[in-house]
This record gives C-alpha cells, structure tokens and sequence, in this order.
C-alpha cells in the first residue's frame, strides 16, 4: 500500500467512507487497486487479498478489489444479472435501453452492498427485466476504474479512428491493448460481450442490434482521462464503434481475452 493521490471523488474500500483533501488523501494497493484512508489501511493484511467483511460496498468499488475479496473470477453481481436476464429471455423489446424502476433500481442497489450474492432479483421480487438491465449497467456506470481502463483507453480509441489500418488490423492491436488490462477487468469484458452478442442474436425481437447496444454502454464502459470537453465529444463516436466492433466479433475476442 503507497500513499497516494486521488483525482475525482473516490471512497475507502475498508470503512466506505469518503476519502476527504485535494493530495494524499489515502493509500492505494498498486497490484489490486483496494483503496483506503491512511488509518483504516492499518487494518487489512498485506495478502493482498482483501477480506470482504472489510469491503463494505459492491458499487463505487475497485473491479479488481471486488474479485479478490470475493474470490471469483468476475463479480457476482454482474454474473447474477445476466444469469437472470439471459434466464427470463432477451427477446424483450428495448433491452439495455429502457430504463428500469428507478426505485426498484436503487432497492437492489443497497441490497448488493448489504448482502453480496444473497441478494434476491428473482422475479418473484422483482418483475421488471428493465431494472434488472439497469442495475447492471449502473454497476458499470459507478466503477471507480472503468471496466476498460483509464490505461487503454487512448490505445484503443486512437486504433479505432486510424483510416491506414483495415479491419483486421483494428482487431488484432485492439486484442494486443487489451492485454494490458486487469485479469478482473479482462475475464469481466468477455463475460459481458459475450451476453451482449447473445442479446444481438434476437435483434428481430428486441431491437437491440450491436449499433443500438453500442450506443447505450459506450458510456458505461469507457471515460475518458481527458478533461477537455471537445475532445470528449469528438470520441463518443469512436467509443461507439470500438464497443460495436467487440459485440461483432465477440468470439474473435472471447477467445483471445484471457
């Protein structure tokens, strides 16, 4: 754990708590990301393999902080979600696009954070699919780290909008940057391409095409470092054709994600 230097709002993983100054406002495992306040990091093991009654929240979490602590390979979180969705049917109508019971939402939220994989989004408890999807990409949205990282993003962008490189190419240096993200992050991004290729499979039905899914989790995948608004204009369109272009050749990257 390194004293370290946070920029944007960030919270201690150990007491949930909000991580007060503008330098040095706490500590930061540099090989699993578990963030914490100075005091608070006195009291986790230095295994690197943060206990999860220590970890007080599922969202706002570091992805790779999470895994470990609940010694999976991807969060059960996500894992549950598209268990549940993939289990009601993705034929529905706007999936990933309408929005689920705002409420609803917040209530499994909350329940995430308080009880882990023993939460209940049968739909026994909840009957909107909607909410579902929406918890889902609200996991995604709330990453501390985006899913793909603050490290690979220009990477990737800057492939995506070269014109002198064919498609192939495109995917071969896109496969090749993605070897620089978390195993966390990695085994994550093929879970989720892998159902959102799923849902475009029944695109007659749910209108959900790789376009239209690009265009809804964009934004919850990717963000950009860079503060400049213009050029976070100019690069929605090449965030969308970057999540596009893994929903198309999902198995060209399942495949090579390891």
């Amino acid at each position: 754990l390194q004293l370290y230097t946070f920029k944007g709002p960030h919270w201690c993983d150990f007491c949930a708590n909000f991580l007060w100054g503008l330098i040095a406002q706490g500590v930061k495992c540099q090989d699993c990301g578990f963030n914490a306040h100075k005091k608070c990091s006195e009291k986790v093991p230095n295994d690197c393999m943060p206990d999860m009654k220590y970890v007080k929240r599922v969202f706002g979490v570091d992805l790779t902080t999470l895994v470990k602590a609940q010694n999976t390979l991807i969060p059960a979180v996500v894992e549950m979600c598209i268990r549940e969705i993939e289990k009601r049917g993705i034929e529905s109508e706007g999936l990933y696009r309408v929005a689920g019971f705002h409420d609803d939402v917040e209530a499994i939220r909350m329940s995430f954070d308080k009880d882990g994989d023993q939460t209940d989004i049968s739909v026994d408890r909840y009957d909107d699919l909607n909410t579902i999807a929406s918890v889902l990409k609200l996991y995604f949205r709330l990453l501390p780290i985006p899913l793909i990282t603050f490290e690979v993003y220009f990477k990737v962008i800057d492939i995506v909008r070269e014109d002198d490189l064919n498609n192939t190419q495109k995917l071969e240096q896109i496969k090749n940057s993605f070897e620089l993200l978390p195993p966390a992050h990695n085994h994550t991004l093929k879970h989720l391409i892998s159902h959102l290729h799923r849902v475009t499979e029944k695109q007659q039905k749910n209108m959900m095409n790789a376009e239209n899914l690009a265009i809804v989790f964009a934004p919850t995948l990717l963000r950009s470092p860079e503060t400049d608004p213009l050029f976070s204009l100019t690069a929605v369109r090449y965030e969308r054709e970057l999540i596009e272009l893994l929903i198309l050749n999902h198995s060209y990257f399942c495949t090579n994600l390891s």
